[in-house]
């Protein structure tokens, strides 16, 4: 079941990032650390009602988080479109259910989100070392844009974009 966040979801969700940032730092990817994400990012993100959960077996599988909220950073490059649009963030799978299609989901699920919301165009990054979802957003029909940084980041990270309806 797809559904909004809510507060008792968090000790799950924390889960999820401890096991996703060990993972993460085994081949060098630090998009994820000890300072992002914090509890308290998604505590805004459920008050917002802006994260979403998918349960598998009784469980918290994998999350999602879905805004109008672009960093600063995102002025920089030539998106596909000038218009408004929504941006995944903080997006993750447990490993106990990956290789399961969940991923591709939940960008299915962002953009339908956004249909629903009368947006027609996705905005989202990664970290330039993150090879699953740079290849999950190639797989999703998203376009590679251009790179950015982010303060006290080493790697950049690498942007990517989707029209959705013309």
């Amino acid at each position: 079941m797809l559904r909004r966040a809510i507060i008792n979801d968090i000790p799950q969700i924390m889960a999820i990032i401890r096991e996703t940032i060990l993972e993460m730092h085994s081949y060098q990817n630090y998009q994820w650390d000890e300072n992002y994400p914090q509890q308290s990012d998604f505590e805004v993100d459920i008050r917002a009602g802006n994260l979403f959960v998918k349960e598998r077996e009784g469980n918290l599988a994998a999350f999602i988080c879905v805004n109008r909220v672009e960093p600063e950073e995102y002025s920089t490059l030539q998106w596909s479109s000038p218009q408004e649009g929504m941006v995944i963030h903080r997006m993750s799978v447990h490993p106990n259910y990956r290789r399961c299609g969940l991923a591709s989901e939940l960008m299915q699920f962002a953009e339908t989100l956004a249909q629903s919301l009368n947006f027609s165009y996705l905005k989202t990054d990664t970290n330039s070392k993150n090879e699953k979802m740079k290849s999950l957003f190639q797989k999703c029909g998203y376009r590679f844009v251009g790179e950015i940084n982010f303060m006290g980041k080493e790697a950049p990270f690498y942007c990517y974009d989707k029209i959705i309806r013309a």
